[in-house]
């Protein structure tokens, strides 16, 4: 099992707390150091305020040397689709091609309110989501010396360069992620590298897969995206530093434990983890919200 740790810096971070969470990450061995891509607290006063997040990623590219990194996921309805596609590449020839790209339609209204964005129905914002991921990947995979096009509903795209290209080839990795019983499926059959279960049950995350799955045969699709999960993180020593963790974050030990997180003492997680690769994940983001407790993501470290 890959394991990634995952920030949600809306709730309260500067970029300085995000880069010794991101180099404490790399130096304790994790596959990435990821961040979601919001603009509003979900509980809390969000001080010292949201961070942009691939601003943040282009700054931790130059600061990290190994580690992986990307969002979880970056919102379609902040972005054009050709600039986010430049913004991308670029931060990928920045970080030498370890970035990776997750997208998803959008869902938090407040957030959008709040900062002026537009937010749309959400069948609006799945064909909004499906035009993005058509053009992005669409810009990437133009030969050097060729134009894009594209004349979708919402977006429109003439005589492109579709420039600059990532250093990863054929792409950054993208990553799709969701509970939809449809559009998801399909639109991860037709452009992920990676569908993402996030913050389930552990026993529900099978049937999602296996979603994907079928809409992937439906379209004869053969190599199958990877498979990973979301899940939050409060591992200590003993039962005592598992509670103060808890406490911390304002959660409850068993509620976390119900809810599929990888929750309790380093043999609890383990067979947590365990539970995760039974099901299908091969890659488990691990969500930490106390940004201040490096040792906890160090001793995270010890369940790879």
């Amino acid at each position: 099992m890959r394991l990634v740790i995952f920030t949600e810096p809306q709730q309260g971070a500067s970029h300085n707390d995000l880069l010794r969470v991101a180099q404490t990450a790399e130096a304790a061995g994790f596959d990435g150091f990821f961040r979601s891509d919001h603009y509003l607290a979900m509980g809390g006063s969000g001080e010292p305020g949201p961070t942009d997040a691939w601003v943040t990623l282009g700054a931790l590219a130059v600061q990290t040397s190994r580690i992986r990194l990307g969002t979880l996921v970056t919102s379609a309805t902040f972005r054009q689709p050709g600039p986010l596609a430049i913004a991308v590449a670029q931060v990928d020839e920045m970080s030498g091609g370890r970035i990776e790209f997750g997208l998803g339609g959008g869902w938090f209204e407040r957030e959008h309110t709040a900062y002026g964005i537009p937010f749309p129905t959400v069948g609006e914002r799945f064909d909004r989501l499906e035009e993005q991921l058509e053009i992005i990947t669409g810009l990437w995979a133009t030969p050097s010396g060729s134009s894009y096009h594209f004349d979708g509903k919402h977006y429109q795209l003439i005589d492109s360069p579709a420039l600059p290209k990532p250093v990863q080839s054929p792409r950054p990795p993208v990553i799709i992620g969701g509970h939809g019983k449809k559009r998801t499926p399909a639109l991860a059959a037709r452009f992920a590298d990676e569908f993402n279960v996030p913050f389930s049950k552990i026993e529900d995350i099978a049937p999602i897969y296996e979603r994907v799955r079928q809409a992937s045969a439906a379209i004869g699709r053969a190599d199958l995206p990877a498979f990973s999960a979301a899940a939050v993180l409060c591992v200590g020593r003993d039962d005592a530093e598992v509670r103060r963790r808890a406490a911390a974050i304002g959660r409850e030990v068993e509620e976390m434990r119900e809810n599929g997180g990888v929750v309790g003492t380093l043999a609890e997680a383990r067979a947590t983890i365990q539970r995760y690769a039974e099901a299908g994940a091969t890659r488990l983001f691990l969500q930490v919200l106390d940004l201040s407790d490096l040792d906890h993501v160090e001793l995270a470290a010890q369940l790879a």
